[in-house]
């Protein structure tokens, strides 16, 4: 079987996380998500030919395996900044990571980062408002409703700027990507055989 990458953009609170680390564990593949931005952010400081020299014969899943998993909610509070070096970097460590081995990767712009590829689904989940708060209500305790809704508002327009910042495009453009999913009326386990279906009928499982 060819490798394949699934990409998934979510909406704070949908579960687009919950869904990419249970969908990479069914398929018994590697899910990508913050430790891509905490090796890139370990070598943002560094000359580019550093970086490059230190992961040229390396293997990039052994290293990304060293670093642990983040399961916890990550919200955003600041205002986006652009970082293109950093950005540049992230996107070497996805390409080399597409090129060995098959995974599920989240957020980080890689969908467009692997635009040219042929072996990429690119996924989009999201839920109504008032779904995404209860969500984060029952994940960060102690947070209300009003401060969930903050967070929700907060972090989504980060990723928005962030993803148009590097990539020109609208982060809400359905067109963009090959299935959008609405957890509120699916629920993760549904949304998660979909995608499943979805690899079959295009031949990839």
């Amino acid at each position: 079987m060819e490798k394949y990458v699934i990409t998934i953009a979510r909406g704070f609170g949908s579960g687009g996380k919950t869904i990419a680390m249970k969908l990479a564990e069914t398929l018994g593949i590697n899910c990508y998500e913050h430790r891509i931005e905490m090796l890139a952010s370990q070598y943002s400081g560094e000359e580019e030919n550093r970086f490059f020299e230190t992961f040229s014969n390396a293997s990039m899943v052994n290293t990304l395996g060293r670093i642990p998993i983040t399961r916890a909610v990550i919200p955003v509070i600041s205002r986006f900044s652009g970082d293109k070096k950093m950005y540049e970097i992230q996107s070497q460590i996805i390409h080399k990571v597409a090129d060995e081995e098959s995974c599920v990767i989240v957020g980080k712009c890689a969908d467009y980062v692997l635009r040219d590829r042929e072996n990429v689904i690119r996924i989009y989940s999201d839920a109504p408002r008032e779904y995404c708060i209860s969500r984060v209500m029952q994940r960060i305790p102690g947070i209300t409703s009003s401060e969930a809704n903050k967070l929700i508002a907060k972090t989504d327009r980060y990723r928005s700027d962030y993803y148009k910042f590097y990539t020109g495009r609208d982060w809400r453009d359905m067109t963009n990507f090959d299935l959008t999913i609405n957890t509120q009326k699916m629920g993760i386990d549904a949304a998660i055989h979909l995608i499943e279906k979805y690899l079959e009928e295009k031949h990839i499982l």
